[in-house]
C-alpha cells in the first residue's frame, strides 16, 4: 500500500482560509448568535475540505474518521464537565447559593474597586485549586450578578474573570495544563513555574492597573440599579444566609484536594440541590406543580432544575436575568461546538496539513528569538485551528522540541511559550474549547470580553517582548559530542 503524499503549503492553507472567511461571515450575518449553529457549520465544512484534501494525498476514509473519533473522545473529559456544570449552576440557583453570593456582593464589593477586586479573587481561588473552569463557573456566576445589580459592564466584568481565573491557573502547581507544557517541553513543573513568572507578573500587574482604571471610571459612573430594592427582591424570593455558601465551599474543599473536576462539581451540584430541599421549600413549591403534592412538586422542581435550569416567574426584568438559567441543556450548544470544532481540527491534524503549516513557520525562525516568538504564535494559531488547548500545547511542544535542543535552549524556554500562547489565548476563541465553555457559564461572547481580558493577551505579548529583548536561558545538554567530548554546562540568562 502507498505512502500518503506530504501535503503542500498551498493544500494545508485553503482550509484555514475557507474556515476564517466563513467564520467571519457568521460573525458579520449573526453577530452574538454565531456559536449557536453557524460557526459549527463553518467547521464541518472545512474538515470536509480538509478530507478532500486529505483523500487527494491518499489518505484513507477510515484513518481520518478514526482521528475524528479520537479526536472527539479527548474531549469527552471536558463534555462531562460541562454537563456538570450546567447541573451545578441550575441546583445553586434553585438553593440559595448563587442568590446568596450576589446578595453579599451587592453589599460588599465597591463599585470603583469592582473589576479589580473580582480579577483579584478570581486569580486566588484558581491558585488555590488549578482550575479556572470551576472558577468561572462558581465565583464567575456570581460575580457577573453582581455586576449587572451595580450597573456595571457585564462585559468588562467577564474580561476581570477570566484575566484572574486563567492568572491563577496558569501558575497554580494543581493545574493541568501547567503540569502538561513541562512534561511535554522536558522540564520539571516548578522550574517551569519560575520561568513563567517572567511573563506573567509583568502581565498581570499591568492588567490588574488596567481594571482598577477601569473601575474607578466606570464605578463613578454607574448606576447601582435600585440595590435596596433587589436586595429586597433577592431575601424576598430566596431564604438569604451564610450557609448557603457551603455547596461553594465543598466544590472548592474537593478542587483544592486534587478530586477531578467532574465528581467535584457533581457533588457540589447534588449538594445544592439538597440545600434546595431543606432551606428553599417556599421557592420551590410557588415554581412546583399543585397536582404532584409536596413531595412529587418538590422532586419534580429540584429534578427539571438540574437538567433545564430554573425560570424565575418575576415582573422584574432584571431579577429574572440574574437568578434563571443553568441546566445541562443550557450546555447542549456548547458541546456541538466543541464537537464541531475537534472535528476540524482532528481532519487537519491527520492529513498532516497542520504539521505543513507549522514546518513552514520553523523554516523562518532562524534566530532564537524568532524560534520562541514562532512557538508562541504557532500555539496561538493552534489554538484557531484545533480549538483546543491541549493540543495547542502537545502538538508545537513535540514539534519544537528537537529545535529547542538542536539551539542549546533549556526546556523551560519551550514550555513556557507554548503556555503563553496556548494556555493563554485559548479563551478568547469563541469556537475554541475554553471559550465555548467561558460562554455558556458567563454568557458574555468571547469577542465580545477579548478586549477586556488583558492577562490573556498581554502575556503572549510579553513572551514576544521577552524574545526580541533577549531575555533567555541557553543551556548545553550534559551530552557528549565529537566521538565522547562532553559538552560544557552552561546557562545564560540575559
Amino acid at each position: 500500500m502507498s505512502q500518503p503524499r506530504q501535503p503542500s503549503l498551498l493544500q494545508a492553507l485553503i482550509p484555514i482560509a475557507a474556515l476564517l472567511l466563513l467564520l467571519f461571515l457568521a460573525v458579520y450575518y449573526f453577530g452574538d448568535d454565531s456559536s449557536s449553529g453557524p460557526n459549527q457549520i463553518a467547521l464541518l465544512l472545512c474538515a470536509g475540505v480538509a478530507t478532500v484534501i486529505g483523500r487527494y494525498n491518499g489518505y484513507r476514509r477510515e484513518q481520518i474518521e478514526q482521528a475524528i473519533v479520537k479526536g472527539i473522545s479527548l474531549t469527552l473529559g471536558a463534555i462531562l464537565i460541562l454537563l456538570a456544570v450546567g447541573s451545578l449552576i441550575g441546583s445553586w440557583l434553585l438553593s440559595g447559593t448563587v442568590p446568596t453570593m450576589i446578595y453579599y456582593g451587592l453589599k460588599l464589593l465597591n463599585p470603583d474597586y469592582f473589576y479589580l477586586s473580582s480579577c483579584i479573587i478570581c486569580a486566588i481561588v484558581a491558585l488555590s485549586i488549578g482550575s479556572s473552569w470551576t472558577v468561572a463557573a462558581t465565583i464567575g456566576v456570581a460575580l457577573m450578578g453582581v455586576a449587572s445589580g451595580l450597573g456595571l459592564s457585564e462585559v468588562i466584568c467577564a474580561g476581570a474573570i477570566v484575566s484572574g481565573a486563567y492568572f491563577g491557573d496558569k501558575l497554580s502547581p494543581l493545574s493541568d495544563t501547567t503540569n502538561l507544557a513541562p512534561a511535554v517541553a522536558g522540564t520539571d513543573l516548578f522550574t517551569h513555574i519560575r520561568f513563567m513568572l517572567y511573563s506573567t507578573l509583568p502581565s498581570f500587574a499591568l492588567t490588574l492597573v488596567l481594571f482598577l482604571i477601569l473601575g474607578l471610571q466606570e464605578g463613578r459612573g454607574a448606576q447601582p440599579v435600585e440595590l435596596d430594592a433587589l436586595l429586597g427582591s433577592l431575601s424576598m424570593q430566596f431564604h438569604i444566609a451564610w450557609y448557603l455558601l457551603l455547596p461553594l465551599g465543598i466544590t472548592l474543599f474537593l478542587a483544592f484536594r486534587k478530586v477531578p473536576a467532574f465528581p467535584a462539581i457533581g457533588i457540589g451540584a447534588l449538594f445544592g440541590a439538597l440545600m434546595a430541599v431543606l432551606f428553599q421549600q417556599d421557592f420551590i413549591q410557588a415554581q412546583a406543580d399543585p397536582s404532584l403534592g409536596e413531595v412529587g412538586g418538590t422532586i419534580t422542581v429540584v429534578w427539571k432544575a438540574m437538567y433545564a435550569g430554573v425560570n424565575l416567574e418575576t415582573p422584574d426584568p432584571l431579577l429574572k436575568d440574574l437568578l434563571s438559567g443553568g441546566g445541562m441543556g443550557s450546555m447542549l450548544n456548547t458541546i456541538w461546538l466543541i464537537i464541531s470544532a475537534m472535528t476540524f481540527g482532528s481532519v487537519m491534524e491527520a492529513t498532516g496539513l497542520l504539521q505543513r503549516v507549522v514546518q513552514s513557520l520553523l523554516k523562518m525562525a532562524k534566530s532564537v528569538a524568532g524560534l520562541i516568538i514562532t512557538t508562541i504564535s504557532t500555539a496561538f494559531g493552534t489554538n484557531l485551528i484545533a480549538a483546543d488547548q491541549y493540543i495547542a500545547i502537545v502538538m508545537p511542544g513535540r514539534m519544537f522540541k528537537p529545535e529547542y535542543e538542536k539551539r542549546y535552549l533549556a526546556p523551560e524556554n519551550l514550555s513556557r511559550a507554548v503556555e503563553d500562547g496556548g494556555t493563554c489565548t485559548s479563551a478568547l476563541i469563541p469556537w475554541n474549547t475554553c471559550g465555548a465553555y467561558m460562554q455558556s457559564v458567563l454568557l458574555v461572547n468571547p469577542f465580545d470580553y477579548a478586549l477586556y481580558a488583558f492577562f490573556n493577551w498581554l502575556t503572549p505579548l510579553t513572551g514576544i517582548l521577552l524574545a526580541l529583548l533577549g531575555v533567555k536561558r541557553l543551556q548545553l545538554p550534559n551530552t557528549q559530542l565529537n566521538g565522547g567530548a562532553e559538552a560544557e554546562h552552561a546557562t545564560q540568562t540575559r
